[in-house]
């Protein structure tokens, strides 16, 4: 059983050692890591060639359709906004709120990522912030790093809430008593992660010397909210109702007490016609999302009729994959850029121009996220994964809660998504918690804890990271930089997990 652990690992050393170590580009590092993937599943979980083959088939459909796309659409808003001068309107308007970086950093990564995050997920929630920062002059890099990082507890709850949805669903509990107990875990986290943005901005815990106030709202604002949809509610709205109550709180807070604009930034206004105009393509980009999802039902159920369900996988649990035409981000947000570039004032070829170079410009982050999750699905098929979990769980017994959240974070940095991290792990948890007397709820609760961390260091968002500020080849110091936060970010939700469970009722 530890001899399969080990080997079972390979593919997540191979992946840490290459990435952070000997910094080889993302595309070349997760290639290499694919087949080597595949060879272990072949040869050591006696794996069916034709499974294999097919499993990483099915990976590369996921990859293209919906993330790949998603990605696409959402560098195309960017450079549109480029293209069209809108993100220098943007860049203005920002400033007006406020020149102070670290409040930039709280009301574009942490707020309005946040809220793409909640409304669209599958890597907006950092492709288009981290854009937005690499224009207003933040160092590209670095903008990336401090997405990742924002892009961590918004993630539980993203996409109008699927990773709770899908969970609920895996492990038949019921949805409002497990979204009530993530976000009760989620709280202390997204207090903290706003002062982590802005020391890491500030390049020193100094840095919190002056913005406490607004540091702590900017938390506060986004969690408290979300504890009370999500009793109340259910999983679809807790993030975004508070990404939006902590950005408005955010920039009303800027605006009134840390207004450190010059004379010249005041004297540069924006009119409200040419700031709407700008922000147009954007706002559409949220309405598309929005009106076509589950909320809005009477839209919603004839658009996700719209789907194509063609068998890939023929191994052992195989299902139909589904293809949804219409209802799926990355075709609503290419449709509403569309959209917005018409009302702005551009002929439909300049668009398709604009969306042609955006295409080409991510063929190595394609390489990448291909490779990424087709690995993932061999992993998850082959039985991988269920080796790896089923040791942690052996060796930890009664402190079994402790290590919850790394299993969880293990599930997104392979996969790159919180909610196949539910699906490779819910019921593993479930039984875990069965066994050792834990209540199911809170050790579940876990596992979307920890999925939250390893996000931040997933191959596939930092793929999307450095494709999103054009610092593909990147991909080794973005991690190096991200993995200290995510340590952190473990053991402290470990400790949580762990020690917290009574005090809250759990």
């Amino acid at each position: 059983m530890y001899v399969l652990f080990f080997l079972a690992c390979i593919p997540i050393i191979c992946l840490m050692v290459s990435l952070g170590k000997l910094k080889i580009p993302g595309h070349k590092a997760c290639s290499i890591t694919f087949f080597i993937t595949i060879l272990i599943a072949v040869f050591i979980w006696k794996m069916n060639i034709a499974d294999a083959f097919t499993a990483s088939l099915e990976g590369a459909a996921l990859a293209i359709w919906p993330i790949m796309l998603v990605i696409i659409a959402a560098v195309f808003t960017y450079n549109l906004s480029i293209y069209t001068g809108s993100m220098d309107i943007i860049k203005r308007m920002m400033i007006s709120v406020t020149t102070d970086k670290r409040i930039l950093v709280l009301i574009l990564a942490w707020g309005f990522g946040g809220f793409l995050e909640a409304i669209a997920g599958f890597g907006t929630a950092v492709a288009i912030p981290a854009s937005i920062l690499a224009a207003l002059g933040f160092e590209p890099v670095f903008a990336a790093i401090i997405c990742l990082v924002a892009n961590t507890t918004p993630t539980a709850f993203g996409a109008i809430g699927l990773p709770v949805i899908t969970l609920a669903q895996v492990t038949g509990l019921d949805i409002h008593q497990l979204s009530y107990a993530i976000t009760t875990q989620l709280a202390l986290m997204i207090i903290i992660i706003p002062f982590i943005l802005v020391a890491l901005t500030g390049k020193s815990i100094k840095a919190i010397k002056g913005v406490f106030g607004i540091t702590l709202a900017s938390g506060l604002s986004f969690a408290i909210p979300q504890i009370f949809v999500a009793k109340v509610i259910g999983a679809e709205l807790p993030a975004v109702v508070g990404s939006v109550i902590s950005m408005a709180i955010t920039i009303f807070l800027a605006k009134k007490f840390y207004n450190n604009k010059s004379q010249n930034t005041v004297q540069d206004r924006v009119t409200f016609k040419d700031g709407f105009m700008a922000w147009l393509p954007f706002i559409l980009v949220f309405l598309f999302v929005m009106i076509c999802s589950p909320l809005f039902k009477v839209i919603y159920n004839p658009l996700s009729q719209i789907k194509t369900s063609i068998p890939i996988y023929t191994g052992v649990g195989a299902k139909p994959y589904t293809f949804s035409w219409i209802v799926t981000p990355g075709v609503l947000i290419i449709v509403a850029t569309y959209l917005g570039g018409v009302l702005q004032g551009y002929n439909f070829k300049n668009i398709t121009m604009v969306l042609g170079r955006t295409i080409k410009q991510m063929i190595k982050s394609a390489i990448t996220i291909i490779s990424i999750v087709a690995l993932a699905k061999v992993m998850g098929y082959s039985g991988m994964i269920k080796s790896i979990a089923d040791v942690l769980v052996a060796i930890t017994g009664r402190f079994y809660p402790l290590i919850s959240p790394v299993i969880g974070a293990l599930g997104t940095f392979i996969t790159g998504s919180d909610t196949s991290s539910n699906v490779l792990f819910g019921q593993l948890q479930v039984q875990a918690a069965t066994s050792i007397g834990a209540n199911p709820y809170w050790i579940s609760a876990g596992n979307v804890l920890g999925a939250t961390a390893g996000k931040m260091i997933s191959p596939q968002s930092i793929a999307v990271a450095t494709a999103a500020t054009s610092m593909v080849g990147s991909e080794g110091k973005i991690l190096n930089s991200a993995l200290k936060v995510c340590l952190f970010y473990i053991v402290l939700a470990g400790l949580l997990v762990f020690f917290c469970g009574s005090i809250f009722g759990f």
